[in-house]
């Protein structure tokens, strides 16, 4: 049996080629991929198809709008993401969310329709959500977890840690990695799908501006935020500054959409 020191480099040496499975998001950030776009497809198919099970859809003019918005959106994604086309669902619920999964599909809450008060800011959170897909973030956070949980288990087997002071390290070092590694994550990628869906939305041709509205009729509508280093979103309150400083990028963007003829109207 290696000493505890060779354990500790061999453990250290799989973690280090676990990393090495890295790919870069839409944004020039480097992040780990190692799910294929097959496997993620099929992940998101089988979610989505668990979500209708679970949740009644709604038909007829939400339907419709939820529809309208979602196609200028997913008119602008790359062929080169593969997705040949985009289900939409509208599910009813009165929570104020929304989801785009790998695959190609897109779920809205009828509860949203009620912050998202316009195309514009409907535009906002579709867009948000494709821009999720197109950084691959469903696959960075499934790598990051089998990192996480990899490097613990292979902490825990190479210093011995066993029995219930074993225990009490062991879960110090998952608190530590969750507020360390996979929150951060999380809010890394909340905030890059902003920016990402902001340019999305603009190249829709829908006025990226209502993107801060949307996101003061959310804060209206919470019940108070968790701090945030303990949340996976960010504040309200760093959004729209995150949005507003993009802004001077996205508006000449959407400028040019119009210009194009790209002048979406969806209506409720």
């Amino acid at each position: 049996m290696p000493a505890r020191p060779a354990r500790l480099a061999i453990g250290a040496l799989a973690v280090a080629a676990l990393v090495s499975a890295c790919s870069t998001s839409p944004l020039g950030r480097n992040q780990l991929a190692f799910y294929s776009d097959g496997d993620l497809a099929e992940m998101g198919q089988q979610s989505f198809a668990q979500y209708q099970q679970e949740l009644p859809t709604v038909g007829g003019a939400q339907a419709q709008y939820v529809q309208c918005v979602a196609n200028a959106i997913t008119a602008e994604v790359p062929a080169s993401e593969g997705i040949a086309s985009w289900q939409v669902k509208v599910f009813k619920d009165d929570s104020a969310n929304a989801f785009a999964l790998p695959g190609g599909y897109i779920g809205v809450n009828t509860g949203l329709l009620d912050v998202a008060t316009n195309q514009d800011q409907l535009a906002a959170v579709i867009g948000h959500e494709v821009g999720h897909v197109l950084a691959h973030h469903a696959n960075e956070r499934a790598s990051t977890q089998a990192v996480t949980q990899g490097g613990l288990s292979v902490l825990q087997s190479a210093v011995g840690l066993q029995g219930q002071s074993g225990e009490q390290v062991m879960g110090l070092l998952g608190a530590g990695a969750q507020y360390g590694v996979v929150l951060p994550f999380s809010r890394k990628h909340e905030s890059e799908a902003d920016l990402i869906g902001l340019d999305l939305m603009a190249d829709a041709g829908f006025d990226p501006s209502a993107s801060l509205a949307l996101w003061q009729n959310m804060a209206a509508n919470s019940q108070g935020e968790p701090p945030a280093w303990m949340s996976t979103h960010p504040s309200n309150t760093q959004r729209m500054e995150d949005l507003r400083n993009r802004l001077p990028e996205a508006t000449p963007r959407y400028q040019q959409a119009k210009a194009d003829g790209k002048r979406p109207n969806c209506r409720l």
